[in-house]
Formats: structure tokens, sequence, C-alpha cells
């Protein structure tokens, strides 16, 4: 039953028809509780909340489903307008964003084009900017342009990689030589079985083992997990390498874990919270409802009230 509402959710939020309704409709369905509103004015709003509350921030403007240069332009303006509005506010917050919405499916050149633009905002701002991983037939190209634009960009821009990949070890050989700012993730796409492990036991493993390996290379790593195990494992491993807590991070959902983060903060750990907001909140918040039943069970409650 879990399988079956897993993968329902998942190719929902592929659908481009019912990311329409969802357009047309507005936010409904429980889902504010994942997706800060749909304009900047609210995403602002949250950080400054979160802030206050000691965590950081990463805000990202969603939008999955662009098939034109102009759609992909007026993606890129909403990212460069984030980060004016993240600097006018002076919120703690970066960005992070899917070169899908930039173009990439459209034109390799025209998703470079946009990166750099909204790169260049990004370096006059002293801010950082994170690319996020997408399914497996994006991952090449993404590793290929992030490591076009840090050659140029140097630590102002970051990468996500998913630990479900087979291919996820060399890619993180790959990427030491880069000293890439890597956000792990056990990784959220419906993938084949023969480019990701489908046991969850031997994708737990491999994400402690992404940990292990960037924080001893020494490169700074965003934990991207609301799984305790995960947590008391990293914060055992920390304590072991006498790793500086100014290395790493944890990230988690907005709305999500909310007493864990808190309690991360009282501890003492830098704690970041990714904050979506926009118009194009439906494919987000399908694969937050894949992921976890739980979720599924609010939304059904909040149908009702």
């Amino acid at each position: 039953m879990e399988l079956m509402m897993r993968n329902m959710f998942q190719s929902l939020g592929k659908n481009p028809s019912a990311n329409k309704l969802a357009k047309k409709y507005g936010l409904r369905l429980g889902a504010t509780r994942f997706v800060a509103g749909d304009t900047i004015k609210t995403a602002i709003a949250a950080v400054k909340k979160l802030n206050a509350e000691g965590k950081v921030a990463t805000l990202d403007h969603l939008g999955e489903f662009v098939f034109t240069e102009e759609e992909a332009n007026e993606s890129a303006s909403m990212c460069i307008a984030t980060l004016d509005a993240i600097a006018k506010s002076s919120v703690q917050s970066n960005l992070s964003l899917k070169m899908t919405s930039l173009g990439l499916d459209i034109s390799r050149d025209l998703c470079v084009k946009n990166m750099k633009r909204i790169l260049d905002r990004a370096k006059m701002y002293g801010n950082f900017v994170r690319i996020d991983m997408e399914d497996y037939a994006h991952v090449q190209v993404t590793i290929d342009i992030f490591k076009e634009l840090k050659d140029i960009y140097g630590e102002h821009v970051g990468l996500v990689i998913q630990a479900y990949l087979y291919r996820t070890e060399n890619d993180m050989k790959d990427l030491n030589t880069y000293k890439a700012n890597l956000r792990l993730v056990k990784g959220a796409y419906k993938e084949s079985h023969e480019v990701a492990f489908p046991e969850k036991a031997d994708v737990d493993t491999n994400f402690m083992k992404c940990i292990e390996t960037h924080l001893l290379n020494g490169n700074y790593t965003a934990i991207a997990t609301h799984d305790p195990k995960v947590i008391a494992q990293t914060k055992e491993m920390v304590k072991k390498f006498y790793i500086s807590k100014n290395l790493f991070e944890f990230q988690m959902l907005y709305g999500i874990c909310v007493d864990l983060q808190n309690q991360l903060v009282k501890e003492g750990y830098k704690v970041r919270v990714y904050v979506p907001y926009g118009m194009d909140w439906f494919g987000y918040f399908m694969r937050r409802l894949a992921e976890r039943p739980a979720n599924v069970w609010f939304v059904l409650k909040n149908l009702f009230k």
C-alpha cells in the first residue's frame, strides 16, 4: 500500500496537467505546511521567523515545468529577485535552484547563460547558490555544468549529491578535486534498480559513507536528512574525528521535523531550512507526500478542517 501511494504521488508530481490545475486553484490540501507561500514577500517573512529561532535558510523559487526560453529567463529573473530580496531584508539565507527551471532541457547554453546571470548577482552580494540535483537523466550534465561554474565562481556555488545512486562514490571522488561544497541527500526521485540502490538499508549505508568521506576530505558538508539515526551517527563521527562544527550543517525541509530542528539548534549545531515558495509548488509537494506517509495523513486531516 505504501509503495503504491509513493508511486502515485511521484507520477502526479511529474504531470504537467495536474500542475496546471494546482496553479489555478492555488496552495491547497495542506501544501502551506511545506511551501512558504507563492510570493517573495511571504518567503522572506518565513525566513525571518526561522532566523529568529536560530536557524538559517535556503530559498528556492519553485519552477519545474519550463518549456520555452521565455519561461526559463523568467525563472532566472525570479532567482535574481530572490537574491535581491535576501540582500535588502538582511535575512540569513542563500539560494537553491533547479537547472531544468533555467532551461536545461531546452538548451545547455541557455541554462549556463541563466546560471551566470544568477551567480553574478550572488557574487556581488557575497551570497551562495546551491544547484539541486534532479533525476538520473540530468545527473551528468548537472555535474559538468557545476564544474564549469565552480572554476569561475568558486565558493559562491555548490551542488547536491544523491546517495541512492550507484555512481555517487565515483562522483564524490571526482568532485573532491574541486573541493566542492556539497549537500548530501538520500534521493527522492523514482529511479530504476539499474542505477539506484533498491534497498533502503543500502541507501542508508552509502549515505553515511558519503558524509564521512566528504568531511574527512576537509570539504564543507550540508547533511540533508530528517533521519534521527543518521543525525546521531553523524554526531558520533564528528566527535570521533574531531571535526569542527564550522565544517558542516544539518539541513531540513520547511515544515518537517521542526522539534528536531529546534533541538539541534539548542545543541549548538548549524541548521539550515530549505524554504520553497512560488506558483509551481505542485511537483515539490507531491514528492513530500511520496516520501512520508505521515505527510499524507496530515493533508487528509486538513481537508476536513
